[in-house]
Protein backbone atom coordinates (compact mmCIF):
# COMPACT_ATOMS: atom_id res chain seq x y z
CA UNK A 1 0.00 0.00 0.00
CA UNK A 2 1.37 3.41 -0.82
CA UNK A 3 1.65 6.44 1.54
CA UNK A 4 -1.39 8.84 2.39
CA UNK A 5 -0.18 11.56 0.62
CA UNK A 6 -0.14 10.20 -2.81
CA UNK A 7 -4.34 9.69 -2.79
CA UNK A 8 -5.52 13.41 -2.68
CA UNK A 9 -2.53 15.31 -4.33
CA UNK A 10 -4.45 17.21 -7.35
CA UNK A 11 -5.35 15.52 -9.77
CA UNK A 12 -5.58 16.39 -13.66
CA UNK A 13 -8.43 13.94 -14.50
CA UNK A 14 -11.82 15.00 -14.05
CA UNK A 15 -15.18 13.43 -13.45
CA UNK A 16 -18.08 15.52 -13.96
CA UNK A 17 -21.11 14.39 -11.56
CA UNK A 18 -24.47 14.60 -13.66
CA UNK A 19 -26.14 15.81 -10.22
CA UNK A 20 -24.10 18.63 -9.54
CA UNK A 21 -22.82 21.75 -11.92
CA UNK A 22 -19.67 20.53 -10.36
CA UNK A 23 -16.45 19.40 -11.81
CA UNK A 24 -14.72 16.59 -9.61
CA UNK A 25 -10.48 16.45 -10.37
CA UNK A 26 -10.53 13.13 -8.90
CA UNK A 27 -9.01 9.80 -9.31
CA UNK A 28 -11.16 6.45 -9.04
CA UNK A 29 -9.36 5.28 -5.91
CA UNK A 30 -9.09 8.58 -4.25
CA UNK A 31 -13.26 9.50 -4.59
CA UNK A 32 -13.62 5.46 -3.37
CA UNK A 33 -11.51 6.50 -0.16
CA UNK A 34 -13.48 9.73 0.51
CA UNK A 35 -17.09 7.44 0.31
CA UNK A 36 -15.42 5.03 2.34
CA UNK A 37 -14.68 7.35 4.89
CA UNK A 38 -17.80 9.85 4.82
CA UNK A 39 -20.15 7.16 4.18
CA UNK A 40 -19.60 3.41 4.54
CA UNK A 41 -16.78 3.50 8.13
CA UNK A 42 -19.33 5.59 10.26
CA UNK A 43 -22.46 3.47 9.28
CA UNK A 44 -19.93 0.98 10.61
CA UNK A 45 -22.43 -1.82 8.44
CA UNK A 46 -21.36 -4.42 5.60
CA UNK A 47 -22.59 -2.74 1.87
CA UNK A 48 -23.27 -4.17 -1.44
CA UNK A 49 -21.34 -3.12 -4.45
CA UNK A 50 -24.64 -2.01 -5.96
CA UNK A 51 -24.53 0.79 -3.42
CA UNK A 52 -20.84 1.54 -4.12
CA UNK A 53 -21.62 1.99 -7.81
CA UNK A 54 -24.16 4.06 -7.20
CA UNK A 55 -22.66 6.48 -5.15
CA UNK A 56 -19.25 6.72 -7.51
CA UNK A 57 -20.91 6.92 -10.84
CA UNK A 58 -22.94 9.83 -10.06
CA UNK A 59 -19.83 11.33 -9.14
CA UNK A 60 -19.07 11.07 -12.63
CA UNK A 61 -17.20 7.55 -13.13
CA UNK A 62 -18.41 5.30 -15.77
CA UNK A 63 -19.20 1.92 -13.85
CA UNK A 64 -16.23 0.05 -15.38
CA UNK A 65 -13.96 2.35 -14.03
CA UNK A 66 -15.81 2.16 -10.20
CA UNK A 67 -15.62 -1.51 -10.73
CA UNK A 68 -11.82 -1.24 -11.04
CA UNK A 69 -11.60 0.87 -8.01
CA UNK A 70 -13.17 -1.45 -5.78
CA UNK A 71 -11.54 -4.42 -6.92
CA UNK A 72 -7.84 -2.24 -6.31
CA UNK A 73 -8.74 -1.36 -3.04
CA UNK A 74 -9.89 -5.00 -2.09
CA UNK A 75 -6.22 -6.19 -3.57
CA UNK A 76 -4.55 -3.12 -1.83
CA UNK A 77 -6.81 -4.41 1.67
CA UNK A 78 -8.75 -1.58 2.64
CA UNK A 79 -11.89 -3.70 2.13
CA UNK A 80 -13.00 -7.02 2.07
CA UNK A 81 -15.86 -9.18 0.44
CA UNK A 82 -18.90 -11.10 1.75
CA UNK A 83 -20.33 -13.08 -1.27
CA UNK A 84 -23.81 -13.97 -1.20
CA UNK A 85 -24.89 -15.81 -4.45
CA UNK A 86 -23.46 -13.64 -6.90
CA UNK A 87 -23.75 -10.21 -5.38
CA UNK A 88 -20.75 -9.28 -3.08
CA UNK A 89 -21.00 -6.77 0.16
CA UNK A 90 -17.60 -5.21 1.46
CA UNK A 91 -16.29 -4.26 4.53
CA UNK A 92 -13.74 -2.18 5.66
CA UNK A 93 -10.62 -3.62 6.59
CA UNK A 94 -8.32 -2.91 9.74
CA UNK A 95 -5.68 -1.33 7.12
CA UNK A 96 -8.58 0.57 5.50
CA UNK A 97 -9.82 1.95 8.96
CA UNK A 98 -6.16 3.10 9.55
CA UNK A 99 -6.03 4.56 5.95
CA UNK A 100 -9.08 6.56 6.77
CA UNK A 101 -8.94 7.52 10.07
CA UNK A 102 -5.48 8.59 8.80
CA UNK A 103 -6.74 10.77 6.43
CA UNK A 104 -9.40 12.16 8.56
CA UNK A 105 -7.13 12.97 11.31
CA UNK A 106 -5.15 15.17 9.16
CA UNK A 107 -8.07 17.06 7.61
CA UNK A 108 -9.15 17.01 11.00
CA UNK A 109 -5.94 19.19 11.64
CA UNK A 110 -7.07 21.92 9.24
CA UNK A 111 -9.48 23.28 12.03
CA UNK A 112 -6.68 23.64 14.69
CA UNK A 113 -6.39 26.97 16.52
CA UNK A 114 -3.54 28.72 14.77
CA UNK A 115 -0.33 27.89 16.65
CA UNK A 116 1.55 30.06 19.45
CA UNK A 117 5.11 29.30 17.21
CA UNK A 118 8.01 29.52 19.64
CA UNK A 119 10.64 29.58 15.87
CA UNK A 120 11.78 26.20 16.05
CA UNK A 121 11.78 24.35 12.93
CA UNK A 122 11.84 20.47 11.95
CA UNK A 123 14.72 20.04 9.39
CA UNK A 124 15.40 17.49 6.99
CA UNK A 125 18.61 16.82 5.08
CA UNK A 126 18.35 13.64 2.84
CA UNK A 127 19.24 12.67 -0.64
CA UNK A 128 17.94 9.82 -3.01
CA UNK A 129 20.28 6.98 -3.83
CA UNK A 130 20.14 6.23 -7.29
CA UNK A 131 19.69 2.45 -6.68
CA UNK A 132 16.23 3.84 -4.35
CA UNK A 133 14.65 6.88 -7.04
CA UNK A 134 11.75 4.81 -7.07
CA UNK A 135 10.88 6.58 -3.92
CA UNK A 136 11.00 9.96 -4.72
CA UNK A 137 7.68 10.58 -5.59
CA UNK A 138 6.56 8.98 -2.66
CA UNK A 139 9.24 10.82 -0.45
CA UNK A 140 7.93 14.18 -1.90
CA UNK A 141 3.65 13.73 -1.89
CA UNK A 142 4.31 12.07 2.10
CA UNK A 143 6.86 14.74 2.96
CA UNK A 144 4.20 17.86 1.35
CA UNK A 145 1.28 15.49 3.48
CA UNK A 146 3.32 16.16 6.72
CA UNK A 147 3.83 20.10 5.62
CA UNK A 148 7.30 19.77 4.35
CA UNK A 149 8.34 22.53 2.31
CA UNK A 150 11.25 22.58 0.11
CA UNK A 151 13.25 25.85 -0.06
CA UNK A 152 16.47 24.08 -2.28
CA UNK A 153 17.45 21.44 -2.91
CA UNK A 154 17.93 18.18 -0.70
CA UNK A 155 16.35 20.48 2.18
CA UNK A 156 12.74 20.67 4.06
CA UNK A 157 11.24 22.23 6.72
CA UNK A 158 8.26 22.01 9.04
CA UNK A 159 7.29 24.17 11.74
CA UNK A 160 5.33 21.23 12.93
CA UNK A 161 8.05 19.82 15.51
CA UNK A 162 5.46 17.30 16.75
CA UNK A 163 5.41 15.35 13.89
CA UNK A 164 9.26 14.04 14.24
CA UNK A 165 7.64 10.60 15.09
CA UNK A 166 5.85 10.66 11.75
CA UNK A 167 9.13 11.90 9.38
CA UNK A 168 11.26 9.20 11.60
CA UNK A 169 8.90 6.43 10.03
CA UNK A 170 9.20 7.63 6.73
CA UNK A 171 12.32 7.93 6.53
CA UNK A 172 12.32 4.41 7.90
CA UNK A 173 10.07 2.96 5.51
CA UNK A 174 11.68 4.43 2.47
CA UNK A 175 15.42 2.92 3.26
CA UNK A 176 16.62 6.35 3.61
CA UNK A 177 17.87 6.31 6.83
CA UNK A 178 21.63 6.25 5.58
CA UNK A 179 21.42 9.42 3.62
CA UNK A 180 19.34 11.60 5.21
CA UNK A 181 19.97 14.00 8.62
CA UNK A 182 17.38 15.82 10.83
CA UNK A 183 16.83 17.83 13.38
CA UNK A 184 15.15 20.66 15.34
CA UNK A 185 16.13 24.38 15.17
CA UNK A 186 15.68 27.92 14.81
CA UNK A 187 17.20 30.35 11.17
CA UNK A 188 19.67 32.87 12.04
CA UNK A 189 20.09 36.08 10.70
CA UNK A 190 22.23 34.55 8.04
CA UNK A 191 21.11 33.63 4.48
CA UNK A 192 17.38 33.61 3.82
CA UNK A 193 14.43 35.29 6.25
CA UNK A 194 11.92 33.35 7.50
CA UNK A 195 9.55 35.24 5.00
CA UNK A 196 12.09 34.59 1.73
CA UNK A 197 11.88 30.56 3.01
CA UNK A 198 8.29 30.31 3.27
CA UNK A 199 8.13 31.79 -0.43
CA UNK A 200 10.31 29.34 -1.84
CA UNK A 201 9.47 26.15 0.15
CA UNK A 202 5.31 26.58 -0.46
CA UNK A 203 3.89 27.54 -3.83
CA UNK A 204 0.84 29.12 -1.48
CA UNK A 205 -0.29 31.56 -4.38
CA UNK A 206 -1.60 28.45 -6.30
CA UNK A 207 -3.07 26.99 -2.46
CA UNK A 208 -4.70 30.43 -2.24
CA UNK A 209 -6.21 30.51 -5.86
CA UNK A 210 -7.77 26.67 -4.64
CA UNK A 211 -9.18 27.79 -1.50
CA UNK A 212 -10.61 30.83 -3.13
CA UNK A 213 -12.18 28.50 -5.84
CA UNK A 214 -13.67 26.10 -3.15
CA UNK A 215 -15.01 28.95 -1.41
CA UNK A 216 -16.40 30.41 -4.66
CA UNK A 217 -18.24 27.17 -5.14
CA UNK A 218 -19.56 26.58 -2.00
CA UNK A 219 -20.28 29.41 -0.13
CA UNK A 220 -24.09 29.95 -0.07
CA UNK A 221 -25.29 26.71 -1.98
CA UNK A 222 -28.04 25.16 -0.53
CA UNK A 223 -28.72 21.59 -2.28
CA UNK A 224 -31.75 20.34 -2.32
CA UNK A 225 -32.73 17.28 -0.28
CA UNK A 226 -31.51 13.46 -1.30
CA UNK A 227 -29.09 12.94 -4.16
CA UNK A 228 -28.14 16.64 -5.19
CA UNK A 229 -27.34 16.52 -1.11
CA UNK A 230 -25.53 13.63 -0.81
CA UNK A 231 -23.11 14.67 -3.87
CA UNK A 232 -22.69 18.04 -2.84
CA UNK A 233 -21.16 16.81 0.66
CA UNK A 234 -19.19 14.32 -1.05
CA UNK A 235 -17.43 16.22 -3.53
CA UNK A 236 -17.14 19.51 -0.81
CA UNK A 237 -15.51 16.38 1.14
CA UNK A 238 -13.05 15.07 -1.09
CA UNK A 239 -12.19 18.54 -2.55
CA UNK A 240 -11.21 19.33 1.11
CA UNK A 241 -8.90 16.33 1.57
CA UNK A 242 -6.19 17.82 -0.96
CA UNK A 243 -5.47 20.52 0.92
CA UNK A 244 -3.50 18.80 3.60
CA UNK A 245 -1.22 17.82 1.44
CA UNK A 246 -1.18 21.59 -0.38
CA UNK A 247 -1.05 23.60 2.87
CA UNK A 248 1.23 23.63 5.51
CA UNK A 249 -0.85 24.68 8.12
CA UNK A 250 1.96 27.68 9.56
CA UNK A 251 1.30 29.42 12.17
CA UNK A 252 -0.15 33.06 12.48
CA UNK A 253 3.49 34.20 12.80
CA UNK A 254 4.43 33.29 9.34
CA UNK A 255 1.57 33.30 7.78
CA UNK A 256 -1.16 36.21 8.82
CA UNK A 257 -4.60 36.23 7.70
CA UNK A 258 -3.86 33.12 5.26
CA UNK A 259 -7.29 32.49 3.68
CA UNK A 260 -6.97 28.93 4.71
CA UNK A 261 -8.43 30.27 8.20
CA UNK A 262 -11.56 31.50 6.13
CA UNK A 263 -12.02 28.48 4.30
CA UNK A 264 -11.98 26.38 7.21
CA UNK A 265 -14.36 27.85 9.09
CA UNK A 266 -16.77 27.06 5.37
CA UNK A 267 -16.10 23.38 5.41
CA UNK A 268 -16.70 22.86 9.11
CA UNK A 269 -20.05 24.64 9.06
CA UNK A 270 -20.89 23.03 5.54
CA UNK A 271 -19.75 19.79 6.63
CA UNK A 272 -21.56 19.68 9.64
CA UNK A 273 -24.81 21.23 8.27
CA UNK A 274 -24.94 18.56 5.68
CA UNK A 275 -23.76 15.38 7.33
CA UNK A 276 -26.74 13.94 8.79
CA UNK A 277 -29.17 14.23 5.55
CA UNK A 278 -26.40 13.11 3.61
CA UNK A 279 -25.75 9.67 5.47
CA UNK A 280 -29.67 9.10 5.87
CA UNK A 281 -30.01 9.53 1.79
CA UNK A 282 -26.54 7.07 1.78
CA UNK A 283 -28.58 4.60 4.23
CA UNK A 284 -31.89 4.48 2.15
CA UNK A 285 -29.42 3.58 -1.39
CA UNK A 286 -27.31 1.05 1.17
CA UNK A 287 -31.18 -0.52 1.88
CA UNK A 288 -32.92 0.42 -1.60
CA UNK A 289 -29.75 -1.52 -3.09
CA UNK A 290 -30.07 -5.05 -1.25
CA UNK A 291 -30.39 -7.85 -3.29
CA UNK A 292 -32.56 -9.29 -0.20
CA UNK A 293 -34.77 -6.15 -0.87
Amino acid sequence: MGGIGEYFQPESDRADSPHLHLSINASARSLLLTVLAELVLPGGAPVWTAALLYVLTGLGLEERTARQAIARAAEAGWIASERQGRAARWVITDTGKELTEEITRRVLSLNALPEVWDGDCLILLVAVPHELKSVRKRLYSELGWAGFGNPMPGLWASPHVDRAGELHRLIHDLGLRESSIAFIGTTLTVGLTDDEIVRRAWNLDDVAYRYEHLIGTFEGLEPEPGDDLLFSYLVLAHEWRKFPGMDPQLPEDLLPNWIGRRATEMFVSLHGKWADAARDRWQEIVEATSPNT
